[in-house]
């Protein structure tokens, strides 16, 4: 039924504007106005178990981020990240329930099915950190540079083996991609982690890791590892003089472990907004950066158009690499 309303001019009349309309002026109004105002209480991070990477840099921001909302930022840790992930998907887009996610959220769809859509059912917010891997070998493996690597790979077709973690891991997809762009057939040896798989390329079982930094670093040290490259675009703050594998022989290559925070999706701009710059001045803090250093971690606090474009370009690469090496979830 039409509602009537009174404009107040020289000649009193009336103007008759839909019920719909009223209702949904008045909706919009509210939720600016709830908007403006977040956040009002508490705020979960949903991510995955105790102990891992995504655990820890959540653990590491989120007292940053208390202090500047105002509001507790609480570590919400479930079993696995696509249980994580369906819970944000399904969370109401206030804001009150994000996700703190590495590239399983982007890749296990590739991989197998899931209940959610990355590109569809979230709001990027930020890239958070990201760790680069490096190309580390045993010294028995007499290889001094990526090119090196390469002529020997090629020399001895399938006679060089690396650990490669996890099915769909970052330490075995940057050797299948590796493979691929090197144009090489370096012989991967799965593992269920890469911890057993660090351990196994330290006691000389395996020739070479694409390892993630901070896993190896003290073996590089040790002189117990040789470090030939680091697989990021540019050279690392975690390796400095370390080459890039991209200028060592395979222009265009690049592989790495970011993680980022993500909203559901249709999360209002200006929450999406405050929440990426909270957390991008988290993320200047000098002992923050430092912390997140030791562990291996680049930090950065991206806006979340550079976050949505990375993950559209990782699911591309990466999406032709797992189709082409047939490789699906353990």
């Amino acid at each position: 039924m039409p509602v009537t309303l009174r404009r107040a001019t020289h000649k009193s009349h009336f103007i008759a504007l839909p019920l719909w309309l009223v209702l949904f002026c008045t909706a919009t109004t509210a939720l600016a106005a709830s908007t403006q105002d977040y956040p009002t209480k508490p705020i979960r991070i949903v991510t995955s178990g105790v102990g891992g990477g995504n655990d820890f840099a959540a653990r590491l921001i989120a007292p940053g981020l208390t202090n500047a909302l105002k509001q507790q930022v609480i570590v919400d840790n479930r079993p696995t990240v696509i249980i994580a992930a369906e819970i944000v998907a399904r969370a109401a887009a206030d804001g009150y329930v994000i996700l703190f996610s590495g590239s399983p959220l982007w890749i296990s769809p590739l991989m197998q099915k899931v209940s959610y859509d990355t590109s569809r059912d979230y709001s990027p917010i930020s890239m958070v950190v990201s760790t680069p891997n490096v190309v580390a070998t045993h010294p028995t493996l007499v290889v001094n540079s990526i090119r090196e690597l390469i002529a020997l790979a090629k020399a001895k077709p399938g006679a060089i083996n690396g650990a490669g973690g996890s099915s769909g891991s970052t330490p075995h997809l940057a050797l299948e991609l590796f493979n691929a762009m090197a144009g090489v057939n370096i012989v991967r040896i799965a593992f269920k982690s890469s911890g057993p798989a660090v351990a196994s390329l330290v006691s000389g079982e395996v020739n070479l890791m694409f390892a993630t930094a901070g896993s190896v670093a003290p073996h590089v040290k040790s002189g117990r590892l040789k470090a030939l490259a680091v697989t990021s675009a540019k050279p690392s703050a975690l390796f400095p003089g370390l080459p890039t594998v991209s200028e060592s022989g395979v222009p265009g290559y690049e592989s790495s472990s970011p993680f980022g925070i993500f909203g559901p999706a249709k999360l209002p701009a200006n929450i999406v907004n405050r929440l990426q710059q909270e957390t991008a001045r988290v993320l200047a803090s000098p002992d923050i950066k430092e912390r997140f250093l030791e562990a291996g971690v680049e930090t950065f606090g991206t806006p979340p158009d550079q976050l949505a474009a990375m993950v559209k370009s990782e699911v591309i690469k990466l999406g032709k690499v797992i189709r082409d090496a047939g490789i699906k979830e353990n």
